[in-house]
């Protein structure tokens, strides 16, 4: 019996393992394919956040691998988050200073994971992830699957994919800030193909049910001749007049 339990238990795990990259594979078709995927090297979106009654416009450019900077105007100041691939960096007028600074570690952390272009489910195994199917779970009258993605570390991210067309339709994040623990919920929709791909022009970020922030996207391009140099820490202002000076 003991070892009829253990075959038994051998075999669910087996099962459940096919399906998970069952629907990622089903996932990865819906978005447009590995191939499409994979020929981006680099993207721009260009939309607005809108947080309460405000709207602020933004821009967010990546390139491969890990190279993120985000550009949010308010107030006709401009607020840049940037990430060079290793080291994070900002620069934020409205506290009074133009100085780029460094991003303390939990926040490159979160940076790195919006670097990543393909998503958590794209390649999971070889970026550290573990997958598993939780089993199918409504979402605002929608039938989707759900996934758990973790790692290591403290990474715990819910997956909700539609049934009928694999498409991610919310994320559910938790996690630790500053000793303190937190869950998100973000809603996607308004899929539109953009260069043979299904990307999301609308985002929904939830809090205890309660909506936080809406970002909507105006275009996303992709490919676009760029400049890598636009992803790393200016030097400050006091260091470069040292520079100049030997």
């Amino acid at each position: 019996m003991l070892l009829m339990m253990t075959l038994i238990a051998v075999m669910s795990t087996q099962v459940l393992a096919i399906e998970v990259d069952e629907i990622i594979a089903k996932n990865i078709e819906a978005m447009g394919g590995m191939d499409k995927i994979k020929s981006v090297n680099t993207m721009q979106m260009f939309g607005k956040s809108h947080v309460q009654s405000l709207e602020f416009p933004f821009t967010m450019t990546q390139m491969r691998p890990n190279k993120l900077r985000i550009e949010t105007t308010i107030k006709g100041q401009t607020i840049i988050q940037a990430l060079d691939g290793e080291t994070g960096w900002y620069i934020n007028p409205m506290s009074g200073s133009t100085e780029p600074q460094e991003m303390p570690e939990s926040a490159v952390k979160q940076l790195k994971l919006q670097a990543d272009m393909d998503g958590f489910l794209v390649d999971y195994q070889d970026k550290g992830y573990t997958v598993k199917y939780v089993g199918e779970e409504d979402v605002e009258g929608t039938p989707t699957y759900q996934l758990t993605v973790t790692d290591t570390a403290d990474l715990h991210i819910d997956i909700y994919l539609d049934v009928e067309y694999f498409l991610t339709l919310k994320w559910t994040i938790k996690g630790e800030r500053e000793g303190n623990t937190f869950e998100v919920d973000l809603y996607f929709s308004d899929y539109k193909e953009v260069n043979g791909m299904l990307m999301a022009h609308a985002m929904e970020t939830k809090s205890g049910g309660q909506v936080v922030s809406q970002i909507t996207l105006d275009s996303i391009s992709v490919n676009s001749e760029m400049d890598s140099t636009m992803f790393k820490m200016p030097e400050k202002e006091e260091k470069a007049k040292e520079v100049d000076k030997e």
